[in-house]
């Protein structure tokens, strides 16, 4: 369905007079369907350019030769004709790389705007610590708020946990250093830092160089299309950029400080976790936790054994997760505390099917394939089973969780046509990583990636066996003994401590975790060379292994079972981002009754709705409020969440405060036998008897009933006093 603005009659000055040029739809800004490509746009326009000029000088050249009056005349309106056409080309151009529209619809910055003042004043979420001018990147969820993520966790429990039998855990948010060196964290969790060399303020250098390349994009209308070629390209591989890169591309631009046009420093890794110690003595350290996950890992064995040792299950978790930001912005997007839902599926490596996958095979949504995205193409509707048949998605595991977040995105309210699954590309993925596809969501900010779901192998198990020396495997019992054959790899540890000295333990242990190919290569090196150069990644360098080092043979034996580890598929969900994109999909405005105002709607489904339903008196009566009180018992004996309100504002202006706030349904007491109850989207009435209100609204508030269905069961109601 098409989103639309609003705005309320308390809104700014500002609001009133942007309200003005609003359109009913902020998804008809200028779709690039109906356009000319930007790249079009810039070449047209420089040659309009090299048209206005040497058109110019024409008349300056027919007024030096005193050439006739008309012969002028025509030459100066031929000038201005091209002026006129240069002026519509740059209004095009402004509208492509901004978002929004010549024809009075407004930006994506507009759009937020108007977005996040309604959410302020109505307390869906404010700045923490306001009035001590608060701390950037921390938020207070308010009444609303609370109720909508409330909601949203609520049925990702239902949807996954409950639905798929999974294993939930809640791990503690403290966690201990060696568990997070384990990981990787400590050492590579980092994003590229620089300084204001003289007042020593921090700023994350690829936001520096992002907002650079975005401001000439949409500001400088005279570069060309190769220079924006070349913008746009930085944009796209800027995550990819290492410090040096960053930094050349930095001083390349010229780009100072933001705040004080000081020189700033070279880009440096600065780890994004908050550091902490453990016990009063402060020896033991710690971290605030950047991700769930690893509580979910280290417990493994726990739940291998609790889940009878059988594989595949999965394990979930939702909690608080902790990252310092640099210069956090864009609202709840990028904060320093949010939280996480995060699901661990443990799969054997050698059989990743799914035996539902069946059940999400059919779905087709947009999907952007890593070739796509190389190609320069746009993400298109792909069909689930294809897309696994077909080998762009791994596997069926991986396929079945991202079929089912689509279904879970889509039912708590996002509009599938702004939905897409974009596939990492072979540059962005981890080198343990199988394959890895990101659910992201077209907000006002662009694309935001509010899910992953990756297939990591074995990687996160592995690094906590080698750390903690438990084996976090599973098995595979045979019914019949069989015969295999083993590759044994023995380091001589007396040969290599001659030679490596304190740093034998790092070259033994990377011997031993040598992949059978490598081992074989190496065994055939040194039977035919002697010795070979090996590389330690601990040590981060070439060693030369000899032949007397190691010894490494097969044999044949037989066994009973066969001993693993698991590989694991890792969805997992920025509630956060999730709650941000919904508001912006959900909001929409309509005229007011008079039609001198526009009143805002968060179309809620009643699924995720902070309040599924009001209850009003027509007006201040005993009797009458008597009637919503007892309505209001009901709805709670059945577990409805509801407001109700005896005031005596008129029931439209009513209507329109529980509008803002999302409510679906509102129940309007007029007499002391039966009700109305309202439809928010399309202020649809029917009339009920007293006592069935709260069943109906209980129906279609938990998907029982639709409110078509209702509607075809009861008597409509049509009431201009009521109307909003």
């Amino acid at each position: 369905m098409p989103l639309n603005f609003l705005t309320t009659s308390s809104i700014s000055s500002f609001g009133h007079k942007l309200l003005t040029r609003l359109t009913l739809n902020y998804l008809t800004l200028r779709p690039s369907s109906s356009m000319a490509s930007e790249e079009s746009l810039r070449q047209a326009l420089a040659d309009k350019l090299s048209a206005v000029e040497a058109q110019g000088n024409n008349v300056r050249a027919l007024k030096a030769s005193k050439a006739s009056k008309s012969d002028i005349d025509a030459a100066i309106q031929a000038l201005n004709a091209l002026k006129l056409e240069k002026t519509t080309l740059e209004k095009d151009l402004q509208a492509t790389v901004t978002g929004s529209g010549g024809d009075g619809s407004v930006s994506r910055e507009e759009f937020r705007q108007l977005v996040s003042n309604t959410l302020e004043r109505r307390l869906f979420y404010i700045p923490s610590f306001k009035i001590y001018r608060g701390v950037a990147g921390l938020y207070d969820y308010g009444p609303p708020g609370c109720a909508v993520k409330s909601n949203v966790l609520s049925f990702w429990r239902q949807h996954f946990v409950l639905e798929e039998n999974m294993l939930e855990v809640d791990c503690p948010c403290v966690t201990p250093e060696v568990v997070l060196k384990a990981s990787g964290h400590v050492d590579k969790f980092t994003d590229l830092m620089v300084k204001d060399e003289k007042t020593g303020t921090c700023y994350r250098a690829d936001h520096l160089l992002k907002d650079f390349c975005s401001e000439k994009l949409q500001k400088d209308l005279s570069i060309t299309a190769k220079e924006a070629a070349e913008l746009k390209h930085i944009l796209a591989v800027l995550d990819e950029l290492s410090a040096e890169e960053l930094g050349a591309k930095l001083k390349e631009y010229g780009i100072t400080a933001p705040d004080t046009k000081n020189p700033l420093s070279d880009p440096y890794p600065f780890n994004l976790m908050f550091q902490t110690s453990i016990g009063p003595s402060g020896l033991s350290s710690g971290f605030m936790r950047p991700e769930t996950a690893q509580g979910i890992f280290v417990n493994f064995k726990d739940l291998y054994y609790y889940n009878g040792n059988k594989l595949p299950f999965a394990a979930a978790q939702i909690g608080q997760a902790f990252r310092n930001e640099i210069s956090p912005r864009q609202g709840l997007l990028r904060v320093r505390e949010f939280t996480l839902a995060e699901i661990e599926h443990f799969v054997d490596p050698e059989d990743k099917s799914h035996p539902n996958f069946s059940e999400v095979a059919k779905l087709e949504f947009l999907m952007f394939p890593r070739e796509e995205q190389m190609s320069g193409q746009s993400a298109k509707k792909l069909c689930l089973g294809d897309a696994v048949a077909g080998g762009i998605v791994n596997n069926e595991t991986l396929g079945y969780f991202i079929g089912r977040v689509y279904l879970f995105l889509t039912r708590l309210g996002i509009n599938e046509d702004r939905l897409r699954f974009r596939q990492h590309l072979a540059n962005e993925m981890a080198h343990y990583a199988c394959d890895c596809w990101d659910a992201e969501i077209e907000c006002s900010y662009g694309w935001i990636e509010c899910v992953g779901i990756a297939d990591r192998s074995a990687f996160d198990l592995r690094a906590h066996s080698e750390k903690s020396g438990v084996p976090l495997v599973a098995a595979e019992k045979f019914s019949e003994p069989r015969e295999v054959e083993e590759l044994i790899i023995t380091p001589v540890k007396k040969e290599l401590g001659l030679v490596f000295k304190g740093q034998q333990k790092n070259v033994v242990e990377a011997l031993e975790a040598m992949k059978e190919e490598e081992a074989l290569e190496m065994k055939a090196n040194l039977e035919t060379k002697g010795e070979m150069e090996f590389y330690v990644c601990t040590l981060e360098k070439n060693v030369s292994i000899k032949k007397s080092m190691v010894a490494i043979s097969k044999q044949k034996k037989k066994v009973h079972q066969r001993v693993f580890t698991p590989s694991v598929i890792e969805p997992s969900f920025g509630i956060g981002r999730i709650i941000y994109c919904l508001y912006e999909h959900s909001f929409y405005t309509r005229p007011s009754k008079a039609g001198d105002d526009q009143l805002n709607v968060f179309r809620f489904p009643p699924l995720v709705a902070p309040i599924k339903c009001t209850v009003f008196p027509l007006v201040q009566n005993e009797k009458y409020e008597k009637v919503a009180k007892d309505i209001s018992k009901s709805l709670t004996v059945a577990g409805i969440s509801h407001k109700i309100d005896i005031t005596g504002t008129s029931i439209g202006k009513r209507y329109a405060r529980t509008d803002e706030l999302g409510v679906p349904f509102a129940v309007t007491v007029d007499s002391t036998t039966s009700v109305t109850i309202r439809e928010r989207d399309s202020k649809d009435q029917i009339r009920v008897n007293v006592e069935d209100a709260a069943s109906v609204v209980k129906d279609v508030s938990e998907g029982l009933r639709t409110w078509t269905e209702v509607w075809a069961s009861f008597p409509h109601h049509s009431s201009a006093s009521a109307d909003d």
